[in-house]
């Protein structure tokens, strides 16, 4: 235990659980924040070289493109599960096992299903979303560039969820900052032009953010392979894929999945509610940059709380310290709730000044946003503590209870809200966000609730006939 424990960092499961929490939180929340720049970037530059439509169209295809992503990542929190419970206990090979199969399903699944799928797809789906025909115009290429050449991003998400969990927040950090430096750089020519490189509009959005990505995957996988990180790829025998494995990466993974794209669905259905607004070409824009674009600034942050939740907890269960995972996730919800309210005053004070960076300067547009923007500022104090506490579970692997709170809390909600509303009267859009607030409540509500009830605590992980 003593050489494999080297190799990680047992101040996780032995020291003080706010450092521990911290240690992993800000890194994570460093590399969220600033991952959302060449978002926000794309919305500047298109919203005020193409117009508004253009930020509709990025925003539609985003949410769209969530769905599936997000399913695919569901690997990666199996992977999560295991390797936080392998490096808690000191077992270095089974973690460099898993991290290798993670990958091996992610690539198959990615490069043989949802680039081809994808592409055939895109019209229907933008038709599902009830995109307006200017938007759809612009939101076509871009959807089949990210669907084609997304493996690159599955990689980045999967070294970050691995380097994490084993108790490495800094590293997918740096890479993080070099991948958001490369992206806005790969934008800015792409977007506008630059000398001989014409302008590609709404589709220069995409190819930059899909040549950063394959850029740092492919330095990733250098390192992992030489055995540079905290991760590696194991070698030998091992390569080939062990079934058993990636049956306990989808055992884990799978209700995240269902829960990730019951989530988007949610928000492509929320989406199909404000395209069927009087002004929804407006709407659709304003809320492209308030929820994605500025309400990230909050749900990216609070996304690394749960990372650092995730991590902590399932390293002390894989220790055997289940009080001190119980207690990391109870820091984790303080310290988000701390930056939802900063980042909330923003929000709720200054909405016009934060719409205009964006080039919304239509007056609907800027009434709808800040309208959004102000509700926004509360919703952000309740997802906040519903993401640590979701965190919490999954990381000490009831993945469950998440997939069933998410679906009540997404989907049945804040959608039954505006159902009954449009039947029985007018749909207005401030109709709309307060259904999102009611769903982001009952999160919050359901995975406090879950987590307190404490019976992630008797949860088993068995890889190669062991087991914790």
């Amino acid at each position: 235990m003593t050489a494999a424990a080297s190799r990680y960092d047992r101040s996780i499961v032995e020291g003080p659980l706010r450092s521990a929490v911290w240690n992993i939180a800000w890194p994570t929340m460093a590399a969220n924040a600033i991952s959302g720049l060449p978002g926000m970037v794309d919305h500047v530059m298109v919203g005020n070289l193409v117009g508004y439509q253009a930020n509709a169209a990025i925003g539609v295809s985003w949410q769209i493109l969530l769905v599936v992503i997000v399913f695919l990542s569901s690997v990666f929190t199996g992977m999560s599960v295991l390797v936080a419970r392998f490096a808690g206990a000191g077992e270095p090979d089974k973690v460099d096992r898993v991290v290798y199969q993670a990958f091996l399903t992610a690539i198959g699944i990615s490069i043989g299903i949802l680039a081809p799928v994808g592409y055939f797809a895109a019209p229907r789906l933008l038709d599902l979303v009830n995109a307006a025909p200017d938007v759809q115009a612009q939101a076509l290429p871009f959807l089949r560039i990210m669907f084609g050449f997304s493996s690159g991003m599955m990689v980045f998400f999967m070294l970050g969820g691995a380097l994490r969990s084993a108790g490495d927040a800094r590293t997918p950090m740096v890479l993080g900052f070099v991948m958001t430096g490369l992206n806005v750089v790969f934008n800015v020519i792409l977007i506008r032009g630059l000398g001989p490189v014409p302008s590609f509009g709404t589709r220069g959005s995409a190819m930059g953010t899909c040549l950063a990505a394959g850029l740092i995957a492919l330095f990733a996988l250098w390192k992992l392979w030489t055995g540079a990180w905290v991760v590696r790829f194991p070698r030998g025998s091992a390569l080939r894929p062990d079934w058993a494995i990636i049956r306990e990466l989808f055992r884990f993974g799978l209700p995240t999945g269902i829960q990730g794209i019951a989530m988007n669905i949610g928000g492509v259905l929320m989406l199909s509610f404000i395209g069927s607004l009087a002004q929804s070409a407006a709407a659709q824009a304003a809320f492209a940059v308030s929820y994605p674009e500025l309400f990230s600034l909050i749900t990216w942050t609070s996304v690394g709380l749960m990372g650092a939740a995730a991590a902590v907890a399932g390293q002390n269960v894989g220790a055997g310290h289940p009080d001190r995972a119980s207690e990391a996730v109870h820091i984790a919800a303080r310290y988000g709730l701390s930056v939802a309210a900063f980042v909330g005053l923003f929000f709720l004070f200054l909405p016009r000044q934060l719409l205009a960076v964006f080039g919304l300067h239509d007056p609907v547009v800027v009434d709808i946003g800040s309208l959004l923007l102000r509700v926004l500022s509360l919703s952000g104090l309740f997802v906040t503590v519903a993401l640590a506490y979701t965190g919490g579970l999954q990381g000490t692997g009831d993945t469950k209870s998440p997939l069933y709170i998410s679906m009540v809390s997404q989907i049945v909600v804040p959608l039954g809200i505006c159902f009954v509303i449009k039947r029985t009267g007018t749909l207005d859009p401030i109709d709309i966000w307060l259904a999102i607030l009611a769903g982001h409540v009952t999160r919050c509500v359901l995975s406090v609730l879950r987590f307190r009830q404490g019976r992630w605590r008797g949860i088993r992980v068995t890889v190669a006939g062991s087991t914790h």
